[in-house]
């Protein structure tokens, strides 16, 4: 079962990824988008650790819900509303549970998934951060590992396609052979759920 603790180490485990991490996000930015990705994403997770810090909610959903509220405060551009809306909606999904199991995560991500699905309008194959969530979320029945693999696999298979949503598809055919960074950050968040998972 996964408390409350469980997901405030996932959100701790994420920020310190994309600390680590923010400057190849922004270099994978820059060709294709507003070379920002990387110091949004920085600055709005170091926001969510403090706030969660502060605040201690006392079960899953209420600490996805407020950790994706302070994404939507604090980051600009798109990445603040998707990632916002993957997490409040992926928490509200939850509802009230003192703890959940690792099925009702699946489908209450699948929900967050959906939600930034028709938020964004885009598709699996428009090479956005929903060619790395809709492959994770199908292989988190079986595992946590399983998840990340099909995470890291999604994101470098966007290096390829010609972006049809977002600010890269404004480029065409010269956003073809650039790994998406939004795809990109989204399998570090499914990465560090992964290694908080002990998998």
């Amino acid at each position: 079962m996964l408390d409350a603790d469980f997901f405030r180490r996932w959100m701790t485990a994420t920020a310190a990824s994309v600390d680590r991490e923010a400057e190849h996000l922004t270099a994978l930015d820059s060709p294709i988008g507003d070379a920002d990705h990387g110091s949004n994403l920085q600055r709005g997770f170091t926001a969510v650790t403090a706030t969660l810090e502060k605040e201690a909610p006392d079960t899953p959903g209420a600490v996805l819900t407020l950790a994706g509220s302070r994404l939507i405060s604090t980051v600009g551009g798109a990445s603040g509303p998707l990632y916002g809306t993957l997490l409040r909606r992926t928490g509200k999904a939850l509802g009230d549970a003192g703890e959940v199991t690792a099925e009702q995560l699946a489908e209450a991500l699948r929900a967050g998934v959906e939600a930034v699905m028709t938020l964004g309008g885009a598709a699996p194959g428009d090479k956005t951060m929903i060619d790395t969530l809709v492959p994770a979320v199908d292989a988190l029945g079986t595992g946590f590992a399983a998840a990340r693999t099909a995470a890291e696999q999604g994101a470098q298979a966007t290096t390829p396609l010609q972006a049809r949503k977002g600010r890269a598809s404004y480029l065409g055919e010269r956003s073809i052979g650039h790994q998406d960074p939004g795809a990109t950050s989204a399998a570090l968040l499914i990465a560090a759920l992964a290694e908080v998972a002990g998998e």
